[in-house]
């Protein structure tokens, strides 16, 4: 890791694309700290965290720093999804998406940054459905479309102090949060089919790149939103609803 100090605290790492993450930057070196809404029993350094309360992100931080100095790079992997119409959402489903996908990105950053040793770097974990619309998923798309901004805001907010910022915009990937969409009749082919790699991706894959813009390999690389999706991206999105819409 070069000169870098302190740790790699990984939001959202307890499964999935997080967990994966938190798992490949240990490989990499990095001590990590997980803050997930739901940590993992077995990992007794893990922290308890919703990230929509603003207070209790930035005491997660304080506690880190206090044990390890300094951030040397953080990464949001936080996130939740519904599909649900656009004429249908109600209030309180649109405030827990983008509480989740959006704010508490916010959340995280502000709080880390001023943390983040020069030569560190913060990653947030987009989607390829922030430029691309998807049926159901005005909400998720709107947030994910929200980060990549924040993510360019902080890069240029954030250069000077030797500090880089950036988003990975996974396509479809094996997740506990795409389960329930990709066991549904055909989804899991339909999406085979769009991607011209020809398959779904595991969390590592999307893992590997974000250790890689953590190293000091990626040091001249910031305010870059980067497509890890298999090609899919070139191609319509896969349809997720499956009713008339209203």
């Amino acid at each position: 890791m070069a000169d870098l100090t302190g740790a790699a605290l990984v939001v959202g790492g307890a499964s999935g694309i997080g967990r994966a993450c938190a798992e490949a930057l240990a490989s990499a070196g990095w001590p990590v700290v997980v803050a997930d809404l739901r940590p993992d029993p077995d990992d007794a350094k893990a922290l308890a965290l919703d990230v929509r309360d603003r207070d209790a992100v930035r005491a997660a931080v304080a506690q880190v720093v206090g044990d390890h100095g300094s951030l040397g790079a953080v990464v949001y992997a936080a996130g939740t999804a519904r599909v649900t119409p656009l004429l249908e959402i109600e209030q309180r489903e649109w405030d827990l998406v983008l509480g989740v996908n959006l704010t508490g990105a916010f959340h995280v950053l502000q709080a880390s940054a001023p943390h983040i040793a020069a030569g560190g770097s913060c990653t947030i974990i987009s989607s390829i459905d922030s430029a691309a619309p998807v049926i159901g998923l005005s909400h998720y798309s709107a947030a994910k479309a929200g980060v990549e901004a924040l993510v360019r805001s902080a890069a240029l907010e954030l250069g000077h102090r030797g500090v880089r910022c950036n988003a990975v915009l996974p396509g479809v990937v094996r997740t506990p949060l795409m389960a329930p969409q990709l066991d549904r009749e055909g989804v899991s082919e339909a999406f085979v089919c769009q991607t011209p790699l020809g398959r779904i991706a595991g969390g590592e894959e999307i893992a590997g790149v974000v250790a890689f813009l953590a190293s000091p390999a990626a040091g001249w690389i910031t305010g870059v939103s980067l497509p890890v999706d298999g090609g899919m991206s070139l191609r319509e999105h896969p349809m997720l609803f499956d009713r008339p819409l209203p």
